[in-house]
């Protein structure tokens, strides 16, 4: 009986190492590596617009530099950078003294000048009446009638030069022209500054736009009154509609770029100087299919993707050409077509004619 019962374990042994052998070869491909699971996706048309971003800042629409419209020495500056002023608030004073001298001075020329008129006036009705009396000749007429007109002459180019320099004595008061904000202040107390020169620069608080640099080959895509997205740094709730307003006409010569500004609706709730990103849609060729960057491997040089022969489950190389990157992923522009099946994970592992296990929806 011993001897019947130890062949027949044995027999059972090698039964079951057997089918375990057979279990791992099926496990395993013809040259005896396994069959590797990978995740694949089926190529689409690409869409029709790809989303560009730039980043930017909140400015004013009128951004103004103030300065005096007459030459003095600053003796107050009544404004800080960052305040809020009203038309019509004195920012800076100069000092009046040569303004005022200056206006006495056209006032009693102003008074001189009324004086030479009387006179003039006195001589020319005197004439007139020793003119009718036969006593003095036409010339002598003519001669007091010429008089008194250089006089009046006189008297309204002195009274123009009073109120210039009273005129003066009121631009010693540098004023805000609109309500808004103070940006800089470029002169202060103290600083003998000429007219014009720049004191304050005020931005107006009205309108708000948000400043962009676009490089040269994406400025094509942006037009007048194109509609965009903005989004605000500090507050990623923040996303207000956007239009594009102007566009430079040429290039910046350090930058290359072009500047552009868009004008933000609801403009309150963006403060001047935040952080802005301009999104805005642009067109791409209806040539190319999108892809994710996983899907990308190198060989030779190139840029390639795994596809896969569904019918044999076995995947082949192909070289491809790359265009932008998007959100996505990334544009193949040549060597993909809509239907082909990509290998999107475990490219690694990959050789070509290697068999592959599909995912259920792809292996159907």
């Amino acid at each position: 009986m011993r001897s019947t019962r130890v062949p027949m374990r044995a027999s059972v042994a090698v039964l079951v190492l057997a089918v375990l052998v057979g279990c791992k070869q099926e496990k395993a491909d013809q040259g005896g590596e396994p069959i590797r699971p990978v995740k694949t996706m089926t190529v689409s048309d690409a869409a029709d617009t790809r989303v560009v971003k730039y980043s930017g800042s909140v400015r004013a629409r009128i951004e103004t530099t103030l300065g005096f419209r007459v030459p003095g020495k600053i003796v107050e500056r009544l404004v800080n950078i960052g305040e809020k002023v009203e038309t019509g608030r004195v920012l800076a004073r100069l000092d009046p003294t040569d303004l005022k001298l200056s206006l006495q001075t056209a006032e009693a020329n102003v008074g001189a000048a009324h004086t030479r008129l009387d006179v003039a006036e006195s001589n020319r009705e005197r004439a007139r009446a020793l003119a009718a009396k036969g006593f003095v000749a036409k010339s002598g007429l003519d001669a007091a009638g010429l008089e008194a007109d250089q006089a009046r002459a006189a008297l309204e180019a002195a009274s123009s030069a009073r109120d210039q320099a009273a005129n003066q004595i009121a631009y010693a008061d540098l004023v805000a022209d609109a309500d808004g904000i103070v940006t800089d202040i470029r002169a202060d107390v103290g600083q003998v500054v000429a007219a014009g020169t720049p004191v304050a620069v005020l931005a107006r608080d009205d309108e708000k736009e948000v400043a962009i640099a676009v490089p040269e080959q994406d400025v094509v895509h942006f037009a007048r009154d194109q509609a965009v997205k903005v989004r605000f740094w500090a507050d990623d709730g923040l996303v207000l509609d956007g239009r594009v307003r102007e566009i430079a006409g040429s290039a910046d010569p350090a930058s290359r770029t072009y500047a552009i500004r868009v004008t933000i609706a609801d403009a309150r709730r963006a403060r001047l100087g935040m952080t802005a990103t301009v999104e805005a849609a642009v067109p791409v060729g209806r040539d190319s299919v999108v892809v994710p960057l996983t899907a990308l491997a190198q060989g030779e040089g190139a840029s390639r993707v795994w596809v896969v022969d569904v019918p044999t489950a076995t995947v082949q190389p192909r070289d491809v050409a790359l265009g932008p990157v998007t959100p996505t992923g990334v544009h193949v522009v040549k060597g993909l077509a809509p239907g082909d099946v990509v290998v999107t994970a475990g490219t690694q592992f990959l050789v070509p004619g290697k068999k592959v296990r599909l995912p259920a929806p792809a292996a159907h």
